[in-house]
């Protein structure tokens, strides 16, 4: 491991408004202590929870806490050098409204009571176009959602993927989630929002390569049965390449 790795893992222990967990510690029966209690114990507030997983480099955590200071916001990722560079940037600035929470995704409900956040950010996800429990949009993590996001909560999904965006409608439609707002082409749209304002270092990639932004928000409403879609979906051709080189770039930063 690198020294400028070693000294951002060192730096993010010393930041209060960072968690790191190991998963370990909760699969061996450990309970989080801000469970159901991060807006008393942490934020001192009432405001709405919203989290971004697969936060990255944390741009739409630091944004939209920027954006939006009636809301709280946590950033949520296993990969902590990268994480560091929000962490860092919300220090910076000053920013009371934004956490930063280091863990698997997998493990995202054993940190959030029943009701304790209001919406989801999935910000350009890997697709996983061979694994579909590994799909952030997929049935298992809708089931996962629902233990802690308010009912009627709502998710957002930003990708450059045609394919994630395909499946993931067919997932709504499926099964039967109410859908606010969808476009194949977010900044061709006439949609009106704030959001469009923030920009990913990744999401500029891909515009300047000419991709098109998609975009979808839905009701997280409850359920005791989910049906996972049954269509074939054509593969992102244009992945062999992008996605090798950006996970070759990550993988160095981790």
């Amino acid at each position: 491991m690198g020294k400028n790795k070693l000294s951002k893992f060192s730096d993010m222990e010393t930041y209060p408004h960072v968690f790191q967990v190991s998963s370990h510690e909760i699969r061996d029966g450990g309970a989080f202590d801000l469970k159901g209690k991060w807006n008393d114990k942490f934020f001192k507030n009432k405001n709405p929870i919203v989290l971004e997983l697969g936060c990255g480099k944390g741009e739409y955590t630091v944004g939209l806490a920027e954006l939006f200071p009636e809301k709280n916001f946590i950033g949520v990722d296993i990969k902590g050098a990268r994480m560091w560079t929000g962490a860092k940037t919300s220090l910076q600035k000053g920013l009371k409204n934004a956490a930063f929470l280091r863990t698997n995704i997998e493990m995202i409900h054993h940190f959030f009571a029943a009701g304790e956040v209001s919406e989801i950010w999935l910000t350009f996800p890997d697709p996983q176009m061979k694994k579909v429990t590994k799909r952030l949009t997929a049935t298992n993590f809708m089931q996962s959602y629902q233990q802690f996001v308010t009912p009627n909560g709502v998710i957002h999904l930003k990708t450059d993927s045609n394919f994630m965006f395909t499946y993931t409608n067919l997932m709504v439609k499926t099964n039967h989630y109410p859908v606010l707002f969808s476009n194949s082409d977010l900044y061709n749209s006439d949609l009106n929002d704030p959001i469009l304002q923030i920009k990913t270092f990744y999401e500029q990639q891909w515009l300047d390569r000419g991709l098109t932004i998609k975009y979808i928000k839905w009701t997280l409403d409850p359920r005791t049965h989910f049906i996972e879609p049954a269509e074939e979906i054509e593969k992102d051709a244009y992945r062999s390449f992008g996605r090798n080189q950006r996970s070759k770039q990550e993988n160095e930063e981790i």
